[in-house]
């Protein structure tokens, strides 16, 4: 396995396009969603892998029915079946993506399916927020020596880290954790990017963000907290329907998107104080110190030959008071700025 397939890319949040059910039951429509995330700026394209008898039951029974949100009204079965990407499509799809060169994963929601993803060569794994409790899927998937992406969405703390320690014990290489609230679509009120902070020094792991807002706000919030990893649903062009249609980003809006988080990833900048070489050439705005008249060597310096005016060409108006009242070591022509070497000659100490 390529070790940087899970990408630490100098200079840039990485990009994961969901593709989840919006293929609408067409493996035609599953691939022009890979060409459109590649297309658009995405690093990473990902499947999830699951069928609905490995999901739940086909059951009319009062608790397999959906009573809120975007699914109301339907069984989970009826969910499932119709979102699902059949297993007949993988190869194929794995296939396509290797081809256009954007590398493909996949989210397991069952064990059988990461023998079925080890045969196509998976890179590595997602863990979806619904199964940061299902111990023997973590097992599987970090037995499989590959990194692992985990989402935390409904989770406490505890959960998280539970999670993550039976990743690391059952031999996963790197965990990868993604702040992730799991409302659709999730709202302003919703998050608190606080908690990527918090899980980067609670685990000191990579962080990232998995986004189901409609505003893209709240990537570039997401960024500026320093997520390093963003995972977004898409759609294709103009496309109306599918089951996660509304929080998914359609065709060029990925784009768009793609240049946001880019945006903010670079105004994030360093974790040292930073100013700019551009920034830097306009301290000439600032003010300094000059003389209003001439003055002879010997002159005191006083509030009426001296004053603080632009431009910034001589010393800086913190040393005003410090020479006032004492005398000039050298004659200094009307309107002239008063320099440094007057600082050494005079004896006050240099602020640096």
């Amino acid at each position: 396995m390529n070790k940087n397939i899970i990408y630490k890319k100098k200079n840039k949040v990485i990009l994961i396009a969901e593709i989840s059910a919006n293929h609408n039951g067409l493996c035609s429509n599953a691939k022009k969603l890979i060409y459109s995330a590649k297309k658009n700026g995405a690093d990473i394209v990902k499947l999830q892998t699951y069928t609905a008898d490995t999901m739940t039951i086909d059951s009319q029974r009062n608790e397999f029915k959906i009573k809120s949100g975007l699914w109301k009204g339907s069984t989970l079965w009826d969910l499932y079946k119709k979102g699902e990407t059949p297993l007949s499509w993988h190869k194929t799809l794995f296939d396509y993506a290797k081809k256009i060169k954007i590398p493909c994963i996949s989210t397991p929601f069952d064990v059988a399916s990461v023998d079925f993803l080890q045969n196509l060569k998976c890179p590595f794994y997602k863990i979806a927020s619904t199964e940061i409790t299902h111990e023997p899927l973590i097992k599987k998937v970090a037995q499989t020596k590959k990194p692992i992406i985990i989402s935390t969405g409904m989770a406490n703390l505890y959960e998280v880290e539970n999670a993550y320690k039976i990743a690391i014990k059952n031999g996963a290489p790197e965990v990868i954790l993604l702040y992730c609230v799991s409302n659709y679509p999730s709202k302003f009120s919703d998050f608190n990017f606080y908690n990527i902070r918090i899980l980067k020094e609670k685990f000191k792991c990579r962080v990232g963000f998995s986004d189901h807002s409609l505003d893209n706000r709240a990537v570039i919030s997401a960024v500026s907290a320093g997520a390093e990893f963003i995972e977004k649903h898409i759609a294709l062009e103009k496309q109306k329907n599918g089951l996660d249609i509304l929080f998914s980003l359609k065709g060029k809006q990925l784009k768009t998107y793609r240049n946001d988080i880019d945006a903010a990833y670079k105004m994030k900048g360093s974790s040292s104080f930073y100013v700019s070489s551009l920034e830097r050439k306009n301290i000439k705005l600032r003010r300094s110190i000059y003389c209003t008249s001439s003055i002879q060597k010997g002159e005191k310096f006083t509030d009426q030959n001296i004053k603080i005016i632009r431009p910034a060409n001589g010393l800086q108006p913190f040393y005003y008071e410090k020479i006032l009242g004492k005398k000039s070591p050298i004659s200094i022509k009307k309107y002239s700025p008063l320099k440094f070497n007057l600082l050494k000659r005079m004896k006050i100490k240099i602020i640096k």
